[in-house]
């Protein structure tokens, strides 16, 4: 008898239109990288951290990433966060449709274009990563340490900080970091916050 409840009780949790929502927020937020990437005017915390220790250490960036995401979901394990359909979907969903989409992705010479392609991305980006959240299958990397502590600091300022300690770490082994990388830093915990409480509830 049990064992048929817990049939169905993961069957309600992994229905389609759920599993369906966490992938499509991941091509999303790969598109909100996409657009970031290609208005070259700085990216996340989390992917200037990676680029600096690759940078620094000399190894394959495949082998930094793998590493750095361990490390990070460990820390939201070890805090309660176990890891679920959502930490493998994250990744694979968002590298291989980040590496479809940027061959097609602008890339404006124009200032005035550049940031109005960055200020695209930011918003695209933070409505990826509230709609992955908000499926509740289980999180990314990048967001596993700023979970796992709220309570007791809560996610916006969480996130923030995590994001902070990744863009001058990254700095300080040699990444490079523009005014639009502190704008993300500091921009997308409390934008990523607000928009999580318009988004629907799975659980």
């Amino acid at each position: 008898m049990s064992s048929a409840t817990g049939t169905g009780a993961a069957g309600a949790r992994y229905r389609p239109a759920r599993v369906g929502w966490l992938v499509g927020s991941c091509v999303v937020l790969s598109a909100g990288v996409a657009l970031l990437l290609g208005s070259r005017l700085g990216s996340d915390g989390y992917s200037t951290m990676l680029n600096g220790i690759y940078l620094a250490s000399g190894l394959p960036f495949v082998v930094v990433s793998l590493a750095v995401s361990t490390v990070f979901i460990g820390v939201g394990w070890a805090r309660g966060l176990r890891p679920d359909l959502g930490t493998l979907v994250q990744p694979l969903v968002v590298g291989a449709a980040l590496g479809a989409m940027l061959p097609f992705v602008p890339r404006p010479e124009p200032a005035g274009l550049r940031w109005l392609e960055f200020a695209v991305g930011f918003a695209v980006i933070c409505a990826g990563v509230a709609g992955y959240l908000s499926a509740e299958l289980g999180i990314g990397p990048t967001e596993a340490p700023s979970i796992a502590f709220d309570p007791p600091v809560p996610f916006r300022w969480s996130y923030m900080a995590v994001q902070a300690a990744g863009c001058l770490l990254g700095f300080a082994l040699g990444a490079d970091v523009g005014l639009g990388t502190l704008l993300v830093v500091f921009g997308i915990g409390p934008v990523v916050d607000r928009i999580r409480g318009w988004l629907p509830r799975w659980a």
